[in-house]
């Protein structure tokens, strides 16, 4: 049996039984999740709260934002509370002070540690308490809760309405008056809020642990880290080292064969046809895209100061923080992705030389999609968080309140039907080649696989409803934030970057399709039941947790042997004198290797492990890993995929290499600078003061607002004012290239 074709069997192995765990554990979550109650009512039996209200207070949290405004669960903004976190408090403190007042007649915070200690182990005992009748579908709390609820609904209302005392929290929030207009609305959301904290502090049937193993951290309430997140953690460390130690000695053992370098561009003998040239189209949008998404993440990461301005402008009235953010995210993801469809359908008809009938109307078609996906989306967002859309318009047009999933259903079906078409598009060119005999049929087989895999798996974002448990919505979420994004995406980059170099007659073609189906067994080995560690706390079983926490360490071992990737790359630019033509699109190829080390496993792995996330779970650490992961791995790939086609497109046409180069090292310099100036050390505060006081405290205005984290936040201008020039400039090059003379000629011409 040959080699590729044991790897082969691997891939089938790994991917299937991975899927199958997966999909096994998603029943246990549907199964064990926290119950939605159809009632919740007071001990004597009165309704307090109707648990269709629970349902449609989901829904308003949503419109309104959802996780772009605070998080709940750890899961969403930076920015204001988690709400989960800050409730429990709230709640646990309004209760301490009344029995304290009743008991002792004096507030809970002036009795001495003994009486205090008595007072929570007595909250403890009440609200860790299991309540849920299975038969009846109801939750009973007893009077106390009830007013404790009512007191909160008051707070929530004064914050989130219009009451003038609370302008300067509302400020530190960056949260607008009136983000909810309706006081019906407003109590609907506040009894989400209820549910979703009861799920934080309730036990779990016949176990000793919350809904959400005992997160967040909390003393007052009794949640403590379980043991199981430390064994799991040691596990994970100990699978870590074992994994690098294996790859460093597969590294050690295997040798590359390298073919002689061509004397010319091979690319240059490539015929270009129409459909090609039509992506023309696609770089400009992702290039207009950047710079609107560059803005909206200034003006996101200002609101972090100034709250409800923009130095001094009240912007929250036409563009609140939830809006910014959400464009911000969206269009970051968008962008990229455009950029990667964009390649995709430029080497498609490449490799076979000729385009299928209405190739080129179908690349047309699909860009006018694109741009109503666009455009359509964020104008249904800003109209659903301006509380203009009813809650189930708001679902189908408006804003879904999910991150990286804002977008409403409707623009969530045309873009899956979008990439269909897309794939449609990219296996059409490619038939012609596999009825033929070629070497490259492994490489494309595994290009078509990646393909098909964007396209299908994009459609997890469709198994949720509108008013599906918050839990098990969030399994299907990370389905598409981990697997699709984070996992396939890497697999499609890695077969289009092996490509490009076969093409370019630098690695052999057996090579690179080994190396490629390797590489993709290694990464979906971890990263497919690695999605589990963005589950630890959202209303999962404790399996979950166990498997997150093995295969997501597993998820780093690939990444020890990037820097060798990234060494290689750098060798293959110099191999032969034209390829100096292509020096920036390499050197795109070795910043992706760089920040797939660091911005992805470095800042990953610091907040994967259950222990560290118990405590850091939606702190500006999972930021800092985010736009060292999302822009540093698969924004900059993005860039060198287009400037890869744009060498190709251009080829006689001179590059200004100063400005190219300027844009590179500007935008990883900024990226850099804004990470380790501003965003970690925010959050390395803030995992110190959740560890000593609570989550609450670390994401609380009492704590963000001081002049400290005020210094850090602004030292974010370096970093970003760099960055922001770096993109400026590849922006520049890309529509200054695009303004010359086409020059596209099928003949061989030598690059000036």
């Amino acid at each position: 049996m040959s080699q590729e074709k044991k790897l082969w069997i691997a891939f089938a192995l790994v991917t299937g039984i991975s899927l199958i765990v997966l999909l096994y554990y998603g029943y246990e979550i549907y199964q064990k999740a926290p119950p939605l109650p159809s009632q919740i009512v007071s001990t004597e039996g009165s309704i307090v709260i109707d648990g269709q209200d629970v349902k449609d207070g989901q829904n308003v949290w949503q419109s309104m934002g959802g996780q772009e405004v605070g998080s709940i669960w750890g899961h969403g903004a930076y920015l204001a509370p988690d709400w989960t976190a800050d409730y429990i408090h709230r709640e646990a403190l309004f209760i301490l002070d009344k029995w304290s007042q009743e008991d002792f007649g004096k507030s809970y915070s002036t009795l001495d540690n003994e009486n205090r200690a008595a007072l929570e182990s007595r909250l403890q005992k009440m609200l860790r308490k299991n309540t849920y009748d299975p038969e009846s579908g109801t939750i009973a709390i007893t009077p106390i809760r009830i007013e404790a609820f009512e007191h909160l609904h008051e707070y929530y209302k004064g914050l989130f309405m219009n009451n003038p005392e609370m302008d300067e929290i509302r400020s530190s929030y960056a949260i607008p008056k009136n983000s909810i207009k309706d006081e019906t609305r407003m109590r609907q959301m506040s009894s989400f809020f209820f549910w979703a904290s009861w799920a934080c502090v309730t036990e779990r049937p016949n176990e000793n642990i919350t809904y959400t193993h005992n997160w967040p951290p909390e003393k007052l309430v009794g949640n403590v880290a379980t043991g199981s997140l430390l064994i799991w953690t040691g596990v994970s460390i100990i699978l870590l080292l074992v994994g690098i130690g294996i790859m460093v000695f597969y590294h050690a053992r295997s040798k590359e064969e390298e073919p002689e370098s061509p004397v010319e561009d091979p690319l240059m003998r490539q015929q270009i046809t129409p459909s090609m040239l039509a992506v023309k189209k696609y770089i400009w949008v992702v290039a207009f895209l950047v710079l609107i998404q560059m803005t909206f993440g200034v003006v996101t990461a200002h609101y972090g100061v100034e709250g409800d301005a923009f130095y001094g402008f009240d912007l929250s009235k036409i563009l609140p923080y939830s809006i910014s953010r959400t464009w911000h995210v969206q269009l970051g993801i968008l962008w990229i992705a455009t950029a990667w469809l964009a390649t995709g359908l430029y080497i498609a008809p490449s490799l076979s030389g000729k385009d299928p009938k209405y190739q080129k109307l179908g690349v047309n078609f699909l860009f006018v999609c694109l741009l109503i996906i666009v455009f359509g989306s964020m104008a249904g967002q800003w109209m659903g968080v301006m509380q203009k859309l009813g809650l189930e318009t708001n679902f189908w047009f408006g804003h879904q309140g999910y991150e990286y999933v804002d977008l409403g259903r409707f623009w969530q079906l045309f873009l899956f039907v979008g990439l269909i078409l897309w794939l449609i598009l990219m296996v059409r060119p490619l038939i012609p080649i596999f009825k033929s005999k070629t070497s490259e049929k492994g490489l494309l087989t595994m290009f078509i696989i990646s393909s098909a895999a964007i396209a299908f798996f994009y459609a997890a974002g469709l198994m949720w409803g509108r008013q599906t448990n918050l839990a098990i919505a969030e399994y299907w979420r990370w389905w598409v934030v981990h697997l699709w994004v984070e996992g396939f995406f890497e697999v499609f980059a890695t077969v289009v970057s092996a490509f490009l170099f076969v093409r370019l007659g630098l690695l052999q073609t057996k090579t690179a399709t080994l190396a490629v189906i390797f590489s993709t067994v290694i990464f979906l080995s971890g990263g497919i039941l690695g999605t589990f560690h963005h589950l630890y706390f959202s209303g999962t079983p404790t399996a979950v947790l166990a498997i997150g926490a093995t295969f997501s360490a597993l998820e780093v071992v690939p990444l020890v042997l990037i820097g060798f990737e990234a060494y290689h790359n750098y060798r293959l630019s110099k191999a032969t004198k034209w390829l100096s033509d292509y020096k920036w699109p390499i050197y795109c190829l070795i910043a992706m290797a760089f920040w797939n080390f660091f911005g992805a496993g470095i800042l990953g792995f610091i907040i994967n492990p259950p222990i560290a996330l118990y405590y850091i779970q939606g702190l500006n650490t999972t930021a800092a890993h985010a736009h060292g992961g999302l822009f540093g791995v698969y924004g900059i790939l993005g860039m060198g995929l287009i400037l890869f086609v744009l060498r190709s497109m251009y080829r006689s046409t001179k590059w200004n290499n100063k400005l190219i180069g300027f844009a590179f090292w500007a935008t990883n310099v900024g990226l850099m600078l804004m990470i380790i100036l501003s965003l970690l050390p925010i959050g390395v505060f803030q995992a110190v003061a959740s560890v000593n006081e609570g989550m609450w405290y670390a994401r609380s205005a009492e704590f963000m607002q001081t002049p400290m984290m005020d210094t850090l936040k602004w030292l974010r201008v370096i970093g970003d004012t760099i960055f922001a020039l770096g993109l400026f400039a590849f922006v520049w090059f890309v529509f200054a290239l695009n303004s010359k003379k086409r020059q596209v000629d099928n003949i061989t011409t030598p690059l000036k």
